[in-house]
């Protein structure tokens, strides 16, 4: 049996539950889960509201970002034995990250590098994902300037990093207090405020939406993640909105830039699972730098 954690109708926190995985479907996965993050999209399904976002009904697993060990395949990629970092990429699924065994499609995870703590390296998937899908939606550098909202945040912070490293002049929003790691992950500088229209280009890892907009010149390009309020087209800005998806090929690039010192893997604590109230505590509270990570 696996131990599970997992969001049911009516409740407001997640549930532990004795599961049993399903047999291997073709291209799947088994993995012993070696840590896995709590993020705001899991704290979110666990309390409630993004149940509805997702079409959610009945009981479902949490978690979407996991470093483990395979047990079994069925995918000749991979074999028993091999560690992997992963996105559980579904919300309906019965058991997800958050458990001590899952079972996911195969092109969703990467093998995780000698180098990398196999705990810490569980910060990663969903974040680092996210950030380079917004940053790769902008298209190459060619020496544009980038403002990161959020630049201290999980995902800004990635964002920031991968766009110096792709060669773009990145500018992070953030708190003063968070200067010297915003500075560290790439920025050439650090505000405070949005500012007025200087930049050729937005990722808006805060979810400001038209709030960023005025930081954008004319023609300017906004990439951000879906929100309730959207930003609009205006002053022949383009506005990309995405949403992560599993890529295991790409995960594969990320964690490789993480074993380089790229990316910097951000840890706020590590709990056990039995004790994940804790961490999701943590989480709904806001303002960390770094994931909380469960341990089975």
């Amino acid at each position: 049996m696996t131990l599970a954690l997992v969001s049911r109708p009516g409740t407001t926190a997640p549930a532990a539950e004795e599961v049993t995985l399903p047999a291997l479907a073709p291209g799947e996965l088994r993995v012993r889960v070696t840590a896995a993050s709590v993020d705001p999209v899991d704290v979110l399904v666990a309390a409630g509201p993004a149940r509805a976002i997702f079409g959610l009904t009945g009981t479902v697993g949490l978690g979407m970002s996991l470093t483990g060990v395979v047990t079994e395949t069925t995918d000749t990629a991979f074999a028993a034995g091999d560690p992997v970092a992963a996105l559980h990429p579904d919300f309906a699924a019965p058991v997800r990250a958050h458990a001590t065994e899952t079972v996911l499609p195969a092109s969703a995870a990467a093998r995780l590098p000698d180098s990398l703590d196999p705990v810490a390296a569980a910060s990663l998937p969903v974040n680092a994902l996210t950030a380079a899908e917004l940053v790769d939606s902008l298209g190459p550098a060619d020496g544009r300037s980038l403002l990161v909202t959020g630049a201290a945040g999980g995902v800004g912070g990635y964002a920031v990093a991968l766009a110096a490293h792709a060669g773009w002049t990145v500018t992070g929003l953030a708190r003063e207090t968070d200067r010297a790691f915003v500075l560290r992950a790439g920025a050439r500088e650090l505000v405070t405020q949005v500012p007025g229209p200087s930049f050729d280009a937005v990722v808006d890892a805060a979810v400001l939406h038209r709030a960023a907009l005025p930081a954008l010149r004319d023609g300017g390009a906004f990439a951000g993640v879906p929100s309730a309020s959207p930003a609009s087209p205006e002053r022949d800005i383009s506005i990309s909105i995405s949403s992560v998806q599993p890529d295991g090929a790409r995960l594969a690039r990320l964690l490789d830039l993480a074993a380089s010192g790229v990316l910097e893997l951000r840890v706020a604590g590590r709990v056990p699972l039995t004790d994940a109230a804790v961490a999701y505590d943590k989480v709904a509270g806001g303002g960390r730098r770094g994931r909380w990570l469960l341990v089975p």
